[in-house]
């Protein structure tokens, strides 16, 4: 595992913790369980949780806050998107985004946010006018750094114009590469954290080679599926999600202890 290179003021763990599957209602939920998944995880030395207005919708911020009570933690949250009827619809429009932030300090009960992202660019909306509105809102204290989820290069740059970008977090896990072509070494040159959520898709552990140095190691393919995305690049930090509190704090020990060789990390490498 590479050091961890974060931008200032950034929690070090090589892990933080990604909460949407605690809100969303193609799973059970259980509130009690989910707030011992991020105890759990907080015991471990996990110190990034992240959330977003629209899991739940509403309910994953809540959840965080009540979690976290009396806990020192680093919050990311996002704004951008709105559920009419269960669906994700991008709203980028400066006022929104306005609102959605405020409504998340309620919900936060923080006087400012660590980490506000743009949920993903809403395609009406040029994305210079987005994180614009993420700059005012930085400027009256409202949040302390910003971030971007769901982009490209280009967007990545064309938000850079108007505003310091603290971190991109974008799908990257075994199955889904893409990003090491292009996003990734863009934020290890620019000093961006790149935020990497569902490090642990299914499609993951369906790869042979996965599985096979999990066995092994002697160690779940989750393991080895976290140790290559911290083997990769210094700028990436896994934020998998989990309900559950053994998986929680197994996924945060690991992380710390388990890694690949250099040329297990490039079997498992498409790129």
């Amino acid at each position: 595992m590479q050091p961890r290179s974060v931008p200032a003021g950034v929690p070090s763990f090589p892990i933080g913790l990604g909460c949407y599957p605690m809100s969303e209602h193609f799973r059970p939920i259980d509130d009690a369980v989910s707030e011992r998944a991020i105890h759990a995880a907080h015991d471990a030395g996990v110190r990034l949780f992240d959330t977003a207005d629209a899991y739940g919708p509403e309910h994953n911020e809540r959840l965080l806050q009540r979690a976290l009570r009396g806990r020192d933690a680093f919050v990311a949250t996002k704004g951008g998107f709105v559920r009419p009827g269960g669906a994700w619809v991008c709203d980028g429009r400066p006022e929104h985004l306005r609102l959605a932030c405020e409504g998340s300090l309620r919900r936060l009960k923080r006087e400012r946010i660590d980490l506000y992202q743009l949920h993903a660019p809403d395609p009406t909306v040029p994305i210079e006018e987005s994180v614009g509105a993420l700059e005012e809102l930085r400027g009256e204290g409202k949040i302390a750094r910003i971030g971007l989820s769901n982009v490209s290069v280009a967007e990545i740059e064309a938000a850079r114009k108007v505003a310091s970008i603290a971190s991109v977090q974008n799908e990257l896990n075994v199955s889904l590469q893409g990003d090491l072509h292009d996003v990734v070494p863009y934020c290890e040159r620019q000093g961006i954290l790149y935020l990497a959520y569902s490090p642990l898709h299914e499609g993951a552990f369906r790869v042979p080679r996965v599985r096979h140095l999990a066995s092994v190691h002697r160690v779940p393919p989750a393991a080895v599926a976290l140790a290559w995305l911290l083997t990769l690049s210094p700028s990436i930090l896994p934020i998998p999600g989990t309900q559950d509190p053994a998986h929680a704090r197994e996924n945060a020990e690991r992380a710390r202890w388990f890694t690949l060789t250099a040329h297990e990390t490039r079997e498992l490498t498409t790129r």
